[in-house]
Formats: structure tokens, sequence, C-alpha cells
């Protein structure tokens, strides 16, 4: 739809070093852009509302503390459906029956809609008395709204409209930057008040581009219900990817060691948040290697592999096609490596540096350190399910992430229990273990995907 690919491959064969900073450049910005502006921006909020009202920063904590639980719990309960509706666009497009996706959306987000608000107010009423009115209204609203967001971004960003998201995302969370500066005298609910609007801006716009994108002369539909037209592993595929992120973060804001009360029953890890969301702007670098090699060099010689089979090519070109196919996947994990492993390398070197220049403590360094590995393999652990997708084994991808979000409870218990000079290796073992996994299962499928392409089909 928005021809990413296709721009891409237009920059990288200019065969200059400009044109590969450009192409590299580009891919970072639509890959990225979104969630790091939005952690920019509300990161920028939170500080420039301290630095304006110093006096004010139990509140800006508290701000910042409820964001953070409303993005984790709407990415958590939206993962049912993220999956699962973008696959189902990507079959109604392959059948040319764009027409479908609109009313399947409304009828999806009305669900998501009923299921948010149903978990929001049981949270809410039961476990927030002691919070005013207005900010549990808020709450509320932000979550609902942010579960439709996820579902809406995931989908689009499936269809490789990222440059319209990273637009999208620039409006809303610039609408959230001028009205949480311009409320920030009315405490928490101001703060708070300003990023609901702006989150609310931000939906409507994305709803606008879908409605541009996929017109339809119906309003609802709910095609989702029926078996055949859905994979229903994907429900749980998104569910665990995400409960996998948060798991060591729900640890150590509940446990009494590692966390303060802030909140209602919210609770933070000082020692543990900051330095992880710090070390997620570092994973600029790898997604953009990631988008390039999974926008050109894999989405091309996977159409030809797949192209030389339905045409009915020799065995022979089918072969070296799939030969092709495989060494691109190597090369681009390869290429992650490499990028990531020069960020890490050069981050490692200016951490303390970079930690004493934002005013924080050097006992964040460690923990920096860690983290910037464990997001480096995050991109890794990516780009294996990607290639999982696109090969259609949903299954080995629900089973991967199983093992993240397993592995990442287990091995963050036992970091915690180890003591503080073990905090934060918890999610990196847990995301080594999974892409070491990942890599050996890609590599079996590979050698077993022309038996599998030819022999394991349904009967027509």
């Amino acid at each position: 739809m928005a021809g990413i690919g296709f721009e891409l491959r237009k920059l990288l064969r200019k065969d200059s070093y400009f044109g590969l900073l450009r192409a590299y450049g580009y891919a970072g910005i639509i890959s990225s852009g979104p969630w790091v502006l939005s952690i920019l921006v509300i990161m920028a909020l939170g500080f420039l509302s301290l630095g304006l009202l110093p006096d004010q920063s139990r509140h800006v904590t508290q701000f910042l503390v409820s964001v953070t639980y409303i993005v984790a719990a709407s990415l958590i309960v939206s993962g049912m459906a993220q999956l699962v509706f973008t696959r189902y666009v990507a079959d109604r497009l392959f059948e040319q029956k764009p027409e479908a996706i609109l009313p399947n959306l409304v009828g999806l987000l009305t669900g998501m809609n009923l299921i948010a608000a149903t978990l929001g107010l049981t949270v809410l009423v039961t476990l927030f008395g002691g919070t005013s009115l207005l900010y549990r209204v808020e709450m509320f609203a932000g979550f609902v709204l942010l579960t439709n967001i996820w579902c809406i971004t995931v989908f689009i960003t499936g269809m490789k409209a990222y440059r319209q998201v990273l637009w999208a995302f620039a409006f809303g969370y610039g609408v959230t930057f001028a009205l949480g500066m311009a409320l920030r005298d009315y405490d928490l609910e101001g703060l708070l008040g300003g990023f609901v609007v702006g989150q609310g801006v931000l939906f409507y716009t994305l709803v606008f581009l879908v409605v541009r994108y996929y017109p339809s002369d119906r309003m609802f539909a709910l095609d989702l219900r029926r078996a055949e037209q859905t994979h229903r592993s994907l429900i749980f595929t998104g569910v665990f990817y995400n409960l996998g992120l948060w798991a060591d973060k729900f640890l150590f804001w509940y446990n009494p060691a590692t966390s303060e009360h802030v909140i209602g029953p919210l609770r933070a890890s000082p020692i543990y948040d900051f330095p992880i969301f710090l070390a997620y702007l570092s994973i600029v670098p790898g997604m953009a290697v990631f988008l390039i090699r999974m926008e050109t060099d894999f989405a091309e010689r996977y159409d030809a592999f797949y192209s030389a089979v339905r045409g009915g090519d020799t065995l022979t070109h089918i072969e070296q096609r799939l030969d092709r196919m495989v060494d691109t996947v190597r090369q681009g994990v390869y290429d992650i490596f490499k990028i990531q492993g020069i960020t890490i390398v050069s981050l490692l070197l200016v951490g303390p540096a970079l930690i004493e220049w934002l005013g924080f403590s050097p006992y964040y360094v460690p923990l920096f350190n860690i983290d910037i590995v464990a997001v480096g393999m995050q991109v890794l652990f990516m780009a294996i399910l990607n290639v999982l997708f696109y090969l259609d084994k949903l299954k080995l991808a629900l089973m991967l992430c199983l093992l993240f979000f397993g592995s990442n409870l287990l091995l963050t218990a036992l970091s915690q229990y180890l003591g503080a000079i073990f905090y934060g290796y918890g999610f990196a073992g847990s995301l080594m273990l999974s892409s070491l996994v990942g890599l050996a299962v890609l590599d079996r499928e590979f050698q077993q995907l022309t038996y599998q392409t030819f022999m394991l089909q349904r009967p027509g």
C-alpha cells in the first residue's frame, strides 16, 4: 500500500554512501518512529513539568507511572486481537476483498471495547478507591483508547503503512505534549487529561486512515468469529508475546524489595524502570536493518520462491530460489548482529557519561548495560517471529512466545533472588534463550520447506 519496499530499494540502488545512509535513516524513522516518539514525548512532558513545577514532583511521578501501566495493560489486552486481525486482513487482501476490512475492524473494536471497559471498570472501582473520580475517569478513557490504538496500529503497520502511522503518531503526541504543558498547573489530573485527549486525536486519525484506504458500503461485521476465516493460535501468540515483554517489569513493580508505592495499587521500581526505558531508544539501528532486510531482500526472495512453486517451475530452480531465501535470512541475522553489536559497544563506552549527563546515579550503569544487550536481542527475536509468520508456522511462533514469557518469569525471579548485581539478566537471558531456540527452529524449517510445500498440502 505504501510502497515502502520500493522506496528502500530505490535508495539502496543509488550505489553511494549517501544513498545507503538515507535508506537506513528512512527505515529507522518509519520503523521505530512511533514508539520512540511516544517515549520521548512522555519523558519530555515529565521532565519539563518537573523543571517548571519542582514542588509537584509527586504528581509528575504519578503521571509517568499511570501512563506506563495504561500502556502495559492495553498492550497485553489488545494482544488478543493484533496479530489475528492483521492476518485476517492479509488473507482478505489476497482474496481481493478489501471491502471486508472496515466493517470487521468496527466489529473487532466493538468487542475489544467491551472487554477493555469491563476489565477497566472492575479494576478502577475495586482497587482505586482512594483516588479522585476525575483520575479514575481519565485512566478508564486512556486504557480503552490505547487498546483501540494498538489494534489499529499493528494492523496498519502490517499492511506496510509505516509512514502514515508515523505522521499520525506525530500529530497525536504533538497534541498530547501541547495540552499536557497547558494543563500542568492542574496537577496529576491536568497532565493525564492532556495525555487522554492526545490519544483520542491519535485514535481518530488512525480511523480516518483506515476509512480512506478501505472504504466499504457496510459498517459492521464480525467474520472473525468464524473459525475458517481466522487463525486462533495468533490470539495466544499476541497475548504471550506482550506478557513476555512486561513480565519482568511487573515482577520488579510488585516485589516490595525493589519497588515503592506511587498511587492506588500502582507501584514503580525506580532502580529498574529508568535504565530499561532508556535502553529501548538504542533499538533504532537494529529496527532499521530489520525493516530493510524484510521489505527488500527477504520479501523479494520469498515471492520468487512461492511464485516458482505456484508456477510449476522445475525442482532445481525452486531449490535455487529456496537457497537464496535462506541466504537472505542468514544475512539479515548477521546484519542485525553487526549493526546492533556496534550500537551496544558504543553505548557501553558512553553509557556512564550519558547517565551522569541525565543527572542519574552511576548505580544505574550496570543495569543499563545489560538492558541494551536485551533490547538488541529483542530485535533478533522479532525478526525470527516475522519469518515464521511469513512461512505460516504459526504454532511454532506461539511456542516461542510461550517460552519467552515463561523463561522471563523464571529467570527474572531468579535474578531477584540472587541480588541487585543480577538485575536485568532475567529479561536478557529469556530473550537470548528464545532467540537461540528460534534460530534452531528456523534452520530445521528451512531444511524441510521444499518437502512440506509439496507433500503436506491439503488436497484441493
